[in-house]
């Protein structure tokens, strides 16, 4: 654990359990100056301090954990670079915010996001209806930003739903690697659901009436046992799903069932790959994507979004966070464990392997990053290719990346043969050109909207902005 100096969290702590200093720091068994010391970040919070804290208060060490500090410190860098505040706010001020007044910079996140979310929608609906921009209304999240937005506030990892799965595996005697028969006979044994396989229609169908459960026969065995482990997870655990789902919605209907529809598929992928049997596997095989595709039957990016959930608070696997784009630069699936922060501010960066990814289609590539504010990490990239629909159709093709802070690579089998400890193996990528400070970037599209741009017509500094 490096020196952490996160005394605005324990006052918060302190403050929340109506403790004063003094009581406190006889409950830690410190002194009243030493406390005092470390709640204004003159003294750093001490592993055995930690600990104290965790058998005293029964609270989760995350809590004081930097990762979460890196994650709201880089969204509110974000958020607060923007020209139309009319002043700049340095990284100092923004450091000293999150680590003194994390509550404030959490709600500054919060407001800014409904912010976004609400202009976006309002700026679409006044373009649609051909009134003027000041006529639009303020209009709630889209359905799909605001479930993306749930599970990323959740680090994605639900534990009664994880546990639930856990559960579902056993009572159905499933096999690993091996679980599509064994869930069709457990689903008509204690469901009472039949089923059907179909040779063209949606790739699933329910039919609540009849309890027939209808499926493509071009879907691969892992993919029909995902199906059925979804269903399964609707009927099995309606409940927590949904009150989990109506949180998600705030009293949207279609969020609402966008939200279940999400949950239910994070229960499919807990039950076809259980989380402590899972985890165990991955840390014997170095967490070897490819390897645990094989050993539990699913696909490159079913077992990417599993190892993206493995945050049990006992048992926590490597914190990854994923992305899926297209090549269009289009994120469809982002995914974080941990402090990645995806820029919402329109692009991403053309450095970042997840876009080399298309030229080596099925080629699984390694890269060390590194974000403008110097944290680095390691990220595994791999095309992946959805449903076959026959001659002539376009199929579906994507890029899926797996990343972890660096401090974690010497766990992956992913780090074979580079040098983790050199700055210079690190490609410096930024989460997008609009907010990325790499002036000097050759694969700048836009200038960074923090600072004016500078001409200097002596150099061609912005010829990335220019015709070639």
């Amino acid at each position: 654990m490096k020196k952490a100096f996160i005394g605005g969290r324990l006052r918060r702590l302190r403050e929340e359990r109506g403790l004063t200093q003094s009581a406190l720091a006889s409950a830690l068994d410190l002194s009243p100056s030493y406390l005092n010391q470390i709640e204004k970040n003159q003294r750093p919070l001490t592993v055995p301090v930690l600990l104290r804290i965790n058998a005293v208060f029964g609270v989760d060490v995350q809590l004081f954990s930097e990762d979460d500090e890196a994650r709201l410190l880089s969204e509110l860098r974000e958020i607060l670079s923007d020209p139309q505040l009319g002043e700049s706010v340095s990284g100092a001020e923004i450091r000293d915010l999150v680590a003194n007044m994390p509550g404030i910079a959490r709600s500054l996140a919060t407001l800014h996001r409904r912010l976004r979310t609400e202009s976006d929608r309002a700026e679409a609906l006044v373009a649609h209806l051909g009134l003027r921009a000041e006529d639009g209304p303020a209009a709630p999240p889209a359905p799909f930003e605001a479930v993306r937005d749930f599970f990323y506030a959740h680090h994605n990892y639900f534990d009664r739903l994880d546990a639930a799965a856990e559960g579902l595996f056993a009572e159905a005697r499933l096999t690993i690697g091996e679980t599509a028969e064994g869930l069709s006979g457990h689903l008509e044994r204690r469901h009472g659901v039949r089923v059907v396989i179909a040779e063209d229609g949606p790739l699933r169908n329910w039919d609540g009436a009849s309890r027939t459960l209808t499926l493509l026969r071009r879907l691969s065995p892992s993919q029909r046992a995902f199906q059925m482990a979804t269903q399964l997870a609707l009927i099995a655990l309606d409940e927590p799903i949904d009150a989990l789902a109506r949180t998600a919605a705030a009293g949207r209907d279609e969020t609402h069932r966008l939200a279940r529809i999400g949950l239910a598929n994070y229960v499919a992928g807990a039950l076809l790959m259980p989380y402590r049997p899972f985890l165990a596997a991955a840390e014997r095989l170095g967490y070897d994507i490819e390897r645990l595709s094989e050993c539990f039957g699913v696909g490159f990016e079913a077992v990417c979004h599993r190892l993206s959930s493995l945050q049990r608070p006992d048992a926590r696997g490597v914190p990854f966070f994923l992305v899926r784009v297209d090549r269009a630069g289009n994120i469809s699936k982002r995914q974080s464990a941990t402090d990645f922060h995806f820029s919402r501010a329109g692009g991403t960066c053309p450095l970042w392997n997840v876009y080399a990814a298309f030229a080596q289609p099925g080629r699984v590539l390694v890269q060390i990053a590194r974000m403008p504010d110097g944290r680095a990490y390691l990220w595994v990239a791999r095309t992946v290719e959805h449903g076959r629909p026959g001659y002539g159709a376009p199929a579906k093709t994507f890029a899926v990346g797996l990343g972890c802070d660096l401090r974690h690579a010497e766990r992956l089998v992913y780090a074979k043969g580079l040098d983790l400890t050199d700055p210079a193996a690190a490609t410096p990528i930024g989460a997008g050109c609009k907010i990325c400070e790499r002036e000097a970037c050759v694969q700048r599209a836009f200038p960074f909207v923090g600072r004016p741009l500078a001409v200097d017509e002596s150099r061609s500094v912005h010829a990335p902005y220019a015709a070639s």
